[in-house]
């Protein structure tokens, strides 16, 4: 899978505040009455902690489809957070930006989350330089543009 870059993260001067109720939602839309509202909720303070090293890229491609990642959606990924086993990252391997697993027991790999693909063995000594790690996936379900 591989990303397009869409741009780092400016917050707007004036957070957009969007209701969130209180009660969850099993299978329906929650009543719409005031009374119900927890609390109003800003989706930057949400998804981005530090927006001077968060950017957004656009993923293409279906090796990470286990993973909840499907070709166009939005990857809000943070710089600053230090890649651990496991995570999802935007690595730079072989001059390429791939989105992958990180595996770093026993050796460093980048893995796909779809069985048709392998996973990318870094040997040792080689360069992966990782740009950072996938904090949110956007996935519209309905395409709105």
């Amino acid at each position: 899978m591989s990303i397009a870059i869409l741009g780092t993260c400016q917050l707007p001067d004036k957070p957009l505040q969007i209701p969130l109720y209180v009660e969850a939602v099993r299978a329906g839309f929650p009543s719409p009455a005031q009374d119900y509202i927890e609390k109003m909720l800003d989706l930057n303070e949400l998804c981005i902690r530090n927006p001077t090293a968060t950017f957004f890229v656009r993923a293409e491609g279906d090796s990470m489809r286990e993973a909840g990642i499907a070709p166009g959606d939005i990857l809000i990924v943070d710089r600053s957070l230090e890649a651990q086993h496991g995570d999802i990252v935007v690595a730079g391997f072989h001059g390429e930006l791939t989105v992958k697993k990180l595996e770093m027991r026993p050796t460093v790999r980048l893995v796909p989350m779809n069985s048709f693909y392998a996973p990318i063995e870094v040997p040792d000594g080689a360069d992966v330089d990782i740009f950072g790690v996938v904090t949110t996936i956007i996935h519209a379900v309905k395409r709105l543009l």
